[in-house]
């Protein structure tokens, strides 16, 4: 490569090496960049798809409208790509260095004489500027957006409601309600309906109807049922009240005064001080549940810089063999797969056993000190850097 031949000459004279850093470093850093973004935009839109499809079909075969499918589209990106950007940027790291090793240039660069730092110092940017953008995601576009879907359920439940019930299947229009249809027509009809309404926990009521039609009204969606019987369970004293009825209207929008601003936000919804110091919560197992997740917002960025390092060590420390570095490649995958799965148990362990939480932490530091350790420790003393055979 043209690199190569420049690295070879430029080398001869050590005076140079202070001038060569930048065009080594500049090189790696553009090789590591478009590769990682390849891995993104590649993994994300897979996902995304995969995803999306319900979206797609309630746009196409329910009236779903466009804008409301890309604002959806939207919302839900920030949610994986925490997951993407560390596997990503892992998986560029891999590529890069395994073919520059492979290309023979990472043996003339430490040949001219370049350590583990310069060699280090590309996927290090990349990796330090990937964690600041897993913080902004973590600490304020995820619970953003997931905010905004909650609120775009509730304004779908008002005026979509015809959109999210689908057929054959039960579907929780509200908290304590839960609807089942049989078969749904182009305009609204209903065939087949059963509703289980616990927003009175008191008095939960079941009703069940041959026919019936989704309208939508000034104080919000209706549903009108048509031959049908209802059934309401008295707690207080267990009785249970029949009722049949040819015609009957239930208002399914929200009760009045339950608006945005009184609901309780779930974890997901809430930023870091609303985690990790919550007013609004007395309950012990809640408390712990947000606690957890607040402590896994701020360990999942260091999984970036975590995994970038595992790639390192797996193609810098040691020395060079031509026969490959598959072996080293397939260890440094299995590694981290290692590490994301110890990860998932002990965010989910956190909720019961809280010493588990520093753990969450240790987990991603360790191996970053340790490969860390390994490339800085270079070739072992007394053998070639590189190998022939």
């Amino acid at each position: 490569m043209a690199l190569t031949g420049g690295v070879a000459a430029l080398g001869a004279a050590g005076e140079l090496r202070p001038r060569l850093l930048p065009r080594i470093v500049s090189y790696i850093l553009n090789q590591i960049t478009v590769a990682a973004i390849a891995v993104v935009l590649t993994m994300s839109s897979v996902i995304w798809l995969t995803q999306s499809l319900r979206f797609v079909d309630w746009m196409v075969n329910r009236g779903l409208p466009v804008s409301m499918f890309l604002y959806i589209a939207v919302l839900i990106m920030p949610n994986f790509l925490v997951v993407v950007l560390p596997i990503a940027l892992f998986a560029a790291v891999l590529f890069t260095y395994n073919k520059l090793q492979t290309d023979s240039e990472l043996v003339v660069m430490r040949a001219v004489g370049f350590g583990p730092v310069p060699l280090m110092a590309p996927a290090l940017i990349v990796a330090f500027a990937m964690t600041l953008m897993g913080y902004f995601l973590t600490l304020y576009v995820l619970p953003t957006s997931y905010r905004a879907f909650k609120d775009l359920q509730l304004e779908m439940r008002n005026n979509y409601s015809g959109v999210i019930m689908q057929e054959g299947v039960f579907t929780t229009l509200d908290q304590g309600m839960t609807i089942f249809v049989r078969e749904q027509g182009s305009h609204g009809e209903l065939n087949g309906i059963m509703l289980n309404d616990e927003r009175d926990p008191e008095k939960p009521i079941t009703m069940t109807a041959e026919h019936g039609a989704l309208v939508n009204t000034a104080e919000g969606p209706r549903i009108i049922m048509l031959n049908g019987n209802r059934q309401q369970l008295n707690r207080a004293d267990n009785t249970v009240n029949f009722l049949f009825f040819e015609r009957y209207t239930l208002d399914i929008a929200r009760a009045k005064g339950d608006d945005d601003s009184e609901r309780d936000r779930v974890a997901t919804e809430r930023y870091l001080f609303e985690l990790l110091e919550p007013t609004d919560v007395t309950d012990p197992h809640t408390l712990a549940t947000f606690r957890a997740e607040g402590h896994q917002r701020l360990v999942a960025p260091l999984f970036i810089p975590c995994f970038v390092m595992v790639a390192l060590a797996a193609l810098l420390a040691g020395n060079f063999s031509r026969r490959g570095q598959s072996l080293r490649v397939m260890i440094a995958i299995l590694f981290v797969v290692g590490i994301e799965a110890i990860g998932i148990g002990l965010a989910n362990l956190a909720v019961n056993v809280p010493l588990m939480i520093p753990m969450m932490y240790v987990n991603v530091i360790i191996p970053m000190l340790v490969s860390a350790w390994l490339v800085a420790a270079g070739p072992k003393r007394g053998s070639p850097s590189t190998q022939t055979d």
